[in-house]
C-alpha cells in the first residue's frame, strides 16, 4: 500500500510540473514540445484526479474516526453513518487506482491506422468490409475524431477488397487495438434470391501511428512511385500523376495513397503509413517465434479464425474472445460500439492484474 501511495505521489508531483511547463513561454513557443508535454499530461490526468478524490475520502474517514471518540451520542452516530458511506467508496477508489496503475502501452494514445480487407465469401466479404469501414467511421465521428482515407480498392459488386484509413485523436489506437482479427457476418446477401443466410468474413488490422522520433526507416530501403489516381478513392482524386505508392523493400510491405489533394500530401501520408506498418511488422516478427502473434492477430480470413460474429437475422453481435453477446447489432453498426470496446479493455486489464498478459 505504501509503495502504491509513493508512486501516486510521484505521479501527482510530475502532473503539477507538467502544468507549469504548459504555461512556460519556452514550451508555448515550441509546437513539438507542447504536443509532447500535453500528451504526457493527458496520460496522467485520470490517475491524478482519482488519487485526489481518494485523498479527500481518506481524510473524511480519519475525521469520522476522530468523532467516534466524542462522548456525544448524536455526534458518534453521525460519524458511524459517515464511515458506512465513505469506507466502501475508498475501497472502490483503490480498486480503480489499481487498474489505472497497470503499465500502459505507450502507443495507446496514438492515432490508429486501420486496414480492412474482404476475405472469405467473395463479393459479400467485400461488401461487409465496407460496412465495417462505415461502422468505424461513425464511431470516430461520435468520438470527435478525424478520419483520413489512405487507400481504397473498390470491388465491382460493391464494397472494398481493401480500405485503409487513419483515425486521428488522442487514445484512438488504445481504444481500437483489440479490433484486429477476422470478423464474421451472417446474413442474407442482396444477391441471394432464395433468402438463404450466407457466412462471410473480412479481416481488420489496427496499428498505431508512429512518430519519426520513435522509429525511422532508412530511405535506401524505400521505393517511391508516382502514378495516376484510379477508382473512386475519395472526392479529391484528380487526373494528374498525384497517386503515390511506397514500398519497403526488405519486408515487401506497400502503401498506395491517392486521396490527398496533391502528390506532396499523398507522399507524406504514404511515408507516415509505411512507417507504422513496418514498425508493427518489426514488433510482430520479434514476437512471432514465441507466440505466433501475426497469425493470431490477423488470421487468414478463414471462417474458423473469427474474433467476432455479426448475425443480422437475430440483430446479434458476439465477441468470441470474451464471451460477450449483445442484441444490438443495429446500434453497433451505426458506430455505437463502446459497450464492446470497454468490455474488451476491462478484460485486458483483468488479465494484466492476474498476470496473464
Amino acid at each position: 500500500m505504501s509503495v502504491m501511495i509513493e508512486r501516486l505521489e510521484t505521479m501527482s508531483v510530475r502532473f503539477n510540473e507538467l502544468n507549469e511547463m504548459m504555461m512556460s513561454p519556452d514550451v508555448l513557443g515550441d509546437r513539438k514540445m507542447m504536443a509532447k508535454v500535453g500528451k504526457e499530461q493527458a496520460s496522467l490526468t485520470q490517475v491524478v484526479d482519482t488519487y485526489e478524490e481518494y485523498k479527500v475520502v481518506a481524510s473524511g474517514i480519519e475525521d469520522a474516526k476522530e468523532l467516534l471518540k466524542e462522548l456525544d451520542y448524536e455526534v458518534k452516530e453521525m460519524a458511524k453513518m459517515e464511515l458506512e458511506e465513505l469506507e466502501p467508496k475508498l475501497q472502490s477508489l483503490l480498486d480503480r487506482l489499481e487498474v489505472l496503475l497497470i503499465p500502459k502501452d505507450p502507443e495507446d494514445m496514438n492515432n490508429a491506422i486501420i486496414e480492412i480487407r474482404g476475405a472469405a465469401g467473395g463479393d459479400e466479404g467485400n461488401i461487409f468490409a465496407a460496412d465495417l469501414y462505415r461502422m468505424y467511421s461513425r464511431w470516430a465521428e461520435i468520438q470527435g475524431y478525424k478520419i483520413e482515407v489512405i487507400e481504397m480498392q473498390d470491388n465491382e459488386a460493391g464494397g472494398f477488397s481493401l480500405v485503409s484509413f487513419m483515425i486521428k485523436g488522442d487514445g484512438a489506437y488504445g481504444r481500437l487495438k483489440f479490433e484486429s482479427g477476422s470478423h464474421r457476418v451472417q446474413r442474407v446477401p442482396k444477391t441471394e434470391s432464395q433468402g438463404r443466410i450466407h457466412t462471410s468474413t473480412a479481416t481488420v488490422l489496427v496499428d498505431p501511428e508512429v512518430d519519426k522520433e520513435v522509429f525511422e526507416i532508412d530511405n535506401k530501403d524505400l521505393e517511391v512511385e508516382t502514378m495516376r489516381s484510379s477508382g473512386a478513392g475519395g472526392q479529391h482524386v484528380n487526373k494528374t500523376d498525384s497517386a503515390v505508392r511506397v514500398t519497403h523493400i526488405p519486408t515487401g510491405l506497400s502503401v498506395k495513397c491517392q486521396d490527398g489533394r496533391s502528390q506532396h500530401e499523398n507522399r507524406a501520408t504514404a511515408l507516415n503509413t509505411i512507417r507504422a506498418k513496418v514498425y508493427a511488422e518489426v514488433k510482430r516478427m520479434e514476437k512471432e517465434e514465441k507466440d505466433k502473434e501475426r497469425m493470431s492477430k490477423l488470421g487468414s480470413g478463414d471462417r474458423s479464425e473469427k474474433i467476432r460474429t455479426y448475425n443480422y437475422p437475430q440483430n446479434r453481435v458476439t465477441d468470441h474472445r470474451i464471451g460477450l453477446t449483445l442484441q444490438q447489432l443495429d446500434r453497433i453498426m451505426e458506430g455505437k460500439m463502446d459497450d464492446v470496446l470497454i468490455a474488451l479493455l476491462e478484460q485486458d486489464q483483468k488479465d494484466k492484474l492476474a498476470g496473464n498478459s
